[in-house]
């Protein structure tokens, strides 16, 4: 009996891909990353299954290329990438990846919520550079403390909430803005205050993004926002980056409307050398890590895998979106 072809738009572990060729025929691109979508929609005409990455575009042309489609399993959290509607009228299920990368994420935002407010990657370079010749004096080169200031966490989910966590322990006033306010049992256990998310932009020190990029959060920090927050603000984002206007974000960081900012994601990624972030010296930059930990890879390709293998069999994914 043939075996049902799978298409993975990049490889995985060596455990994943094991279990994988067990089942199917499997196919794995190996050339230019992403893959060009006409080759993603010639290699996926006669498949059954498709592991993609968050930055394959799986839209509603790819997906009507593919004849007999089943299942899509997506290695990340996002799935943003993925016409989820069409795949439902198309009755493709569509699985994800969430849970699992929660602490590393949550981790990596306080990371550069503490790299920012201390300057440590700025305070690398100068050494790196050469640039430190004698030693600080009392009002040379200072930092931001933690303790007493104000994080706004826009979007309390299970990252939002774990970083919630961090900030407590760091004594920090916690603040956040939810579509829908988490219960109060909740909100007293992470120690934190529901507010409206004008007050949120006015009244953090940091604010910190945990939403997913829809058309109601594209571009929704601009530089109308970026007035509203205080000079001394840093802006964290470990989400998505269209949520962000680069540019506005850009002239903001330049003309110190806002202090600083520590970013995981760009509208448009890898950033070339060239993009006017990277000369910034009040901006800690991250190259899309947030789930980068050796333990949450390999949790993230079991996940997929298994999600692959409930799809294929027309059974609804673990973590499954939409059909």
């Amino acid at each position: 009996m043939m075996k049902k072809k799978v298409f993975l738009t990049r490889t995985l572990h060596g455990f994943a891909l094991k279990t994988l060729k067990e089942k199917y025929q499997i196919e794995i691109h190996s050339g230019k990353i992403p893959i060009p979508l006409t080759k993603l929609r010639s290699k996926i005409r006669d498949v059954e299954g498709l592991i993609c990455f968050p930055y394959d575009i799986i839209n509603k042309d790819t997906m009507e290329c593919a004849k007999n489609l089943k299942v899509i399993s997506t290695y990340s959290v996002g799935f943003d990438h993925i016409d989820t509607e069409h795949a439902k009228k198309k009755k493709i299920r569509v699985g994800y990846t969430p849970e699992v990368l929660t602490d590393a994420t949550a981790d990596l935002a306080f990371s550069l919520l503490l790299d920012i407010s201390r300057r440590v990657s700025e305070g690398d370079r100068i050494i790196r550079d050469g640039r430190w010749k004698e030693i600080f004096g009392a009002s040379d080169y200072v930092g931001n403390d933690l303790q007493g200031k104000t994080i706004g966490i826009f979007g309390l989910g299970r990252i939002g909430g774990t970083l919630a966590k961090r900030a407590k322990a760091f004594d920090m006033k916690i603040l956040y803005h939810n579509r829908k306010r988490v219960s109060k049992s909740k909100e007293k256990s992470l120690n934190v205050k529901y507010v409206s998310f004008e007050k949120l932009i006015s009244q953090s020190d940091f604010i910190s993004i945990h939403v997913p990029h829809t058309k109601e959060t594209d571009h929704l920090f601009n530089m109308k926002i970026f007035k509203k927050m205080k000079k001394s603000a840093f802006l964290i984002n470990t989400s998505r980056g269209k949520i962000v206007n680069e540019k506005d974000l850009i002239i903001a960081l330049n003309k110190k409307i806002i202090s600083g900012a520590g970013l995981d994601v760009f509208e448009s990624e890898p950033i070339k050398k060239s993009n006017p972030l990277t000369n910034l010296q009040n901006v800690v930059l991250a190259p899309h890590i947030g789930s980068s930990t050796k333990e949450t890879r390999i949790k993230m390709a079991k996940i997929t895998v298994k999600n692959l293998i409930l799809g294929m069999n027309q059974k609804k994914p673990t973590y499954s979106v939409g059909y």
